[in-house]
């Protein structure tokens, strides 16, 4: 299933979040969207799913990203909609419910489906992301940040959706446990066939696990870039260029006390 976005914008007050931004997903792919704190990026996954308001544009599945959303399949925002896609957040601990154990957090978007075979479905999804059943009776404040966001990816996996919305899922997380998250995340879309959304501000993390990415700044759509040409420093926008920079990480130069971009 892939994902077709047209002149989707979003106002807060007045405050253009994002403006106008239009692009395709072709099933299957990973997409990522790049940019600074507050660039709009964020919002864009939210308008997708129906956590942020859209003002205007639309966002419509297909089966061929090419072309626009088929009006037969279902509409953003309705029940169906909500199980083709799903999100996994940035913060694992906060978007799972302090009280309520791993079991009844996977169980909980079945019963609001309506599918049957609960405990079989909760195993299958314990065991696609690395944990086993042992974890079902956990509270989340008994688990590791990386296994919170295993649970979380669980959870969005369980109703068995074609999309995921990725909002920097790796970022609250040690560069150790970022790796393994990001290669469980790729195993699961190769399986699975998975179309994937993914929100970053880290271009190594979308390089890795993106085929095409949008960078934004102030919720204006930059330019379109492959990830070969990222990882090739095939950029000619300055904005992007300044983001590379900031990726690149710091090096100390032979002046003491002045550090230099890696790029």
């Amino acid at each position: 299933m892939g994902l077709a976005v047209n002149q989707l914008r979003v106002v807060y007050d007045g405050f253009v979040a994002v403006a106008d931004a239009s692009f395709h997903v072709r099933p299957g792919e990973s997409f990522g969207i790049v940019g600074e704190s507050g660039s709009g990026k964020s919002t864009v996954l939210r308008a997708l799913c129906g956590l942020a308001p859209r003002t205007g544009g639309t966002v419509a599945l297909s089966h061929d990203a090419s072309l626009p959303g088929r009006a037969s399949l279902p509409a953003p925002g309705s029940k169906p909609f909500r199980r083709l896609v799903q999100m996994v957040f940035q913060d694992p601990y906060g978007s799972l419910h302090p009280r309520q154990t791993v079991d009844r957090i996977l169980a909980e978007p079945l019963a609001i489906h309506g599918l049957p075979d609960a405990e079989t479905r909760i195993e299958r999804a314990l065991d696609e992301v690395g944990l086993g059943t042992g974890y079902r009776f956990r509270y989340p404040h008994q688990l590791s940040g990386g296994q919170r966001q295993r649970i979380a990816i669980a959870r969005a996996l369980i109703l068995e959706p074609q999309i995921l919305l990725l909002d920097e899922p790796t970022s609250a997380l040690d560069a150790s446990v970022q790796a393994e998250v990001l290669n469980l995340l790729e195993a699961l879309r190769q399986r699975r066939g998975l179309t994937f959304v993914m929100v970053s501000h880290d271009l190594a993390v979308v390089t890795h696990l993106c085929e095409r990415l949008m960078v934004m700044q102030r919720g204006q759509t930059v330019e379109f870039l492959s990830a070969a040409d990222l990882a090739a420093h095939r950029v000619t926008n300055d904005y992007t260029l300044s983001l590379m920079k900031a990726s690149g990480g710091f090096k100390r130069a032979a002046e003491p006390g002045h550090l230099e971009p890696l790029w």
